[in-house]
């Protein structure tokens, strides 16, 4: 048995304690919110997030970071991608000896472009950086459904062993050597899944999804072989299958906001009292902006960030991602 530590108490953080609670860890989940704390050592239900999930036993909430990280072996970091920096700054402070990180997190930091294992190089030098990511509804992983995700570090060997503690017979973990990749992935599909989200609420059928998809992850392997990815890494669990998953159901939340986009609605309107973040929202723009330093095209997080920030017409959006098809 290790010691985990979970940073970060929303939907993901939640089902990632789960996991790896039942594949036999003792398990400290972190949460910023009181509230979030005190109903799962109550109720063992994390009902603002992961509502009607009973959560897996064993598990201990705090709003104490440093408890958080006591004698951890690994940590798992499943804050908001922009709350990424912050995070790894306090545990900083924390840390008292090279512990690996895991970034669960799925997004690009707006101001420097950085991906999450970036971030964690950069403010957490002395530890070990893996990234885990692929198709994987936090609410099904919670509820101890099936599912299969991609563990990427740099230290072939130490990937391989995280991947092993993390797993067990319901959650397979693929190890491999590609954490830009597996980064990229994860964070490409959410601004795909908006693209399609909006070309379901425009009704535009199953023809045009479908192809926008596939070319989704064709802009998504063009970025990340920019960026320095592996090309393989975008056949695996980190590429086709979690764009497959986000961009293809309408559990995802990047999809919904682009539904709900297509049928017209505001982004105020749709972002109004919502808790869970809609990670594509902030990530469209910073992946244009990096595209431009990196001279490669991405038409379709162009359309997404101009729907999203420049106040673009879904009459010029769906053009705009139409045209895509062609390229």
């Amino acid at each position: 048995m290790a010691r985990i530590g979970v940073i970060g108490g929303g939907a993901f953080g939640t089902a990632m304690a789960c996991v790896v609670r039942r594949s036999g860890h003792d398990v400290t989940l972190w949460a910023r919110e009181p509230e979030v704390v005190e109903d799962i050592g109550r109720t063992a239900e994390n009902v603002h997030f992961l509502p009607g999930v009973r959560l897996a036993p064993g598990i201990r909430a705090t709003n104490d970071m440093a408890e958080a990280c006591a004698d951890a072996d690994c940590l798992l970091l499943a804050p908001p991608a922009q709350h990424m920096r912050q995070i790894a700054a306090h545990l900083r402070e924390t840390l008292s000896r090279r512990v690996p990180v895991v970034s669960c997190s799925k997004g690009l930091e707006q101001g420097s472009l950085a991906l999450m294992p970036e971030v964690l190089a950069e403010e957490l030098p002395g530890s070990p950086v893996a990234v885990l990511s692929g198709p994987s509804f936090a609410r099904e992983i919670a509820l101890d459904l099936p599912c299969g995700v991609a563990l990427a570090c740099a230290n072939a060997a130490l990937g391989r062993r995280l991947a092993e503690a993390i797993a067990n017979p319901r959650f397979g973990v693929h190890a491999n050597a590609d954490p830009v990749g597996t980064a990229i992935g994860g964070l490409m599909k959410n601004v795909v899944a908006i693209a399609s989200g909006v070309l379901a609420g425009q009704k535009l059928g199953e023809n045009a999804r479908a192809t926008l998809v596939t070319m989704g992850l064709a802009e998504a392997i063009r970025f990340g072989l920019a960026k320095g990815a592996k090309r393989k890494t975008f056949d695996g669990l980190a590429g086709i299958g979690d764009m497959m998953l986000t961009a293809n159901s309408m559990q995802s939340r990047n999809t919904s906001l682009g539904f709900a986009l297509g049928e017209g609605k505001t982004l105020a309107k749709v972002l109004a009292g919502r808790k869970q973040v809609f990670e594509g929202a902030f990530s469209a723009q910073a992946v244009v902006k990096l595209a431009r330093q990196l001279e490669v095209e991405v038409p379709i997080s162009h359309a997404i960030d101009d729907l999203l920030n420049h106040g673009a017409g879904l009459e010029a959006t769906v053009a705009q991602l139409t045209a895509a098809f062609g390229r």
